[in-house]
């Protein structure tokens, strides 16, 4: 690829917040605007002022950044009024921020159709907006609305508004793939025309992921010109999304010559700002994503792990810890003895397992998972599994029995309401405890009531924290009398987090035995002594 400076232009507090079900707060905005300066991102938009109250508050107190632009967006003038005496405009004045990004449309029927006017008049609406609010800031951005769509149908017109733009004073014209649909070879081919018109210093890329190729579409852009890339963080934004910056930040940074703004040691942070802005939106992280996904460097496949125990570049095309990321071995029923000694190593138990051991171990994963169960995913209960064979331990307490009981109801106003409340009796050494406690549910309440017959016994379990449940039906055929496959994350306040596993016929017999796991595996971390 060739060389050259890329700047990085991030447009997830305005594009990104276009997504459905993403509404970012004041402190959200802060919070996003913060990582990505750490990062070393060029520009970083943080919306449209006068739009919306949220963004007024954030551009009336905008955050210190320390290395990138603080853009504010915003349209051009409408048709008939002046750039000074235009609303959207002077909401744009007001705004503190270092440079403005104007959209304007470069579609001759979006120009007709949408806005009702003239190809003229859009022509003197660019030219007017950007000449205006270059009085008022460093840098004009202009955006090329639906460029690629406009210049497939009419080309001396879209670039006639490049032209307008150039003309105002633009430090950069942005090519918009608004609507997703361009591919990579358009992209190429378009890019190359433009740059005999507009410097490729002064071309920036926007696409959208409407086909599955904004990421390839913006680094067809740069090879053929452009230098600067627009995106957002997870690829986040209207309908399918824009050209994730997440992806495209390593590839640039670790596959090509191009120079960015991003450090090595930035560079490690990227998988926790990626999963920073999963927190914010409430959405659980994407396993498969690239470079920064759970998924992106785990290896389950005995052939696969053998090869990364010699060479880990054998099946990784990146050290994940380059992205601060981590190598994941996972064990199931296509392990091998490689799958199960990496695993090992992981844990306390080290690689102090002879080949007997080993293929013992292999034997009852196999065995286990033909059965339903799974070690995918669940390293605490393949810990335990590993510990029956090599060093049996004493349990820390014995379940005699529970019940759990849910109760749909009206309450005094007649609103209705579903408790759960579980009755738990176990033992500990000699003594017998019966507890019962209430929960949200009836895991959350059987939870509870364990952990309250358990605390006077092993206080360390009060920071344990149940803080993720998922159920999976392994057999639908079956319907009622299907067997159910339940996984449950915990962590606790000394940053720990780990995952349990359990099956049954009935949701809440599996739900115990993960629960189980999870008790069993925080007593082994914190060096307690089983009860006798």
């Amino acid at each position: 690829m060739s060389s050259g400076y890329i700047h990085l232009f991030d447009t997830t507090l305005r594009d990104g917040q276009q997504t459905r079900g993403i509404d970012f707060t004041v402190n959200d905005k802060r919070a996003i605007a913060d990582a990505l300066d750490g990062l070393g991102l060029d520009y970083i938009e943080g919306g449209w002022p006068g739009a919306n109250a949220t963004d007024e508050e954030f551009f009336g107190e905008p955050p210190a950044l320390q290395t990138a632009k603080f853009v504010a967006f915003g349209m051009t003038r409408r048709p008939g009024y002046s750039a000074a005496n235009d609303p959207v405009l002077a909401g744009l004045r007001q705004a503190r921020c270092d440079a403005y990004c104007v959209v304007g449309k470069a579609w001759d029927f979006h120009v007709t159709e949408a806005l009702n006017t003239t190809l003229d008049e859009n022509l003197s609406m660019i030219e007017d907006s950007l000449r205006h609010l270059g009085q008022h800031a460093d840098e004009v951005l202009y955006d090329a609305e639906h460029f690629f769509d406009g210049y497939k149908n009419n080309r001396d017109y879209a670039l006639a508004c490049l032209e307008a733009a150039m003309k105002a004073g633009a430090r950069w014209i942005v090519l918009c793939d608004t609507n997703g649909g361009t591919l990579p070879h358009e992209v190429h081919r378009i890019v190359r025309e433009v740059e005999q018109i507009i410097p490729g210093n002064q071309l920036g890329i926007h696409c959208h992921d409407d086909t599955g190729n904004a990421v390839a579409n913006s680094l067809a852009a740069i090879e053929a010109g452009a230098r600067q890339i627009q995106g957002t963080l997870n690829g986040i934004g209207e309908r399918c999304g824009n050209a994730d910056l997440v992806s495209l930040i390593p590839t640039l940074k670790l596959k090509t010559d191009f120079e960015i703004g991003v450090s090595d040691e930035a560079l490690t942070g990227l998988t926790l700002t990626s999963r920073l802005l999963d927190e914010i939106v409430g959405r659980a992280p994407r396993a498969n994503a690239p470079y920064v996904g759970a998924s992106a460097f785990a290896h389950k496949a005995g052939l696969h792990v053998s090869g990364i125990a010699r060479n880990p570049a054998s099946y990784e095309h990146v050290d994940p810890q380059t992205v601060g990321n981590d190598r994941q071995v996972v064990v199931s029923d296509q392990s091998g003895r490689a799958n199960i000694k990496m695993m090992l190593s992981k844990t306390k138990l080290g690689m102090d397992f002879s080949d007997a051991q080993v293929g013992e171990l292999l034997r009852r994963v196999k065995d286990k998972e033909a059965d339903g169960l799974t070690y995918d995913g669940a390293e605490a209960s393949f810990e335990l599994l590993a510990r029956e064979i090599a060093l049996p331990f004493k349990p820390f307490y014995d379940l005699d029995r529970f019940r759990v009981i849910d109760e749909r109801r009206h309450n005094a106003r007649g609103d209705i309401v579903v408790e759960a409340v579980a009755l738990v009796t176990l033992w500990v050494g000699a003594r017998s405890h019966m507890e019962a406690a209430s929960g949200n549910g009836p895991v959350n309440a059987l939870d509870r009531a364990m952990r309250k017959a358990l605390l006077n016994h092993y206080p360390c379990l009060e920071d344990m924290t149940l803080s993720d449940y998922k159920v999976r039906i392994l057999d639908s055929k079956a319907g009622t009398q299907a067997v159910t496959r339940v996984m449950i994350e915990s962590h606790d306040k000394q940053g720990r987090t780990w995952h349990t596993v359990g099956i049954s016929s009935n949701i809440i017999d599996a739900s115990y035995t993960a629960l189980h796991d999870a008790v069993t595996w925080k007593l082994i971390q914190e060096g307690a002594r089983a009860i006798v």
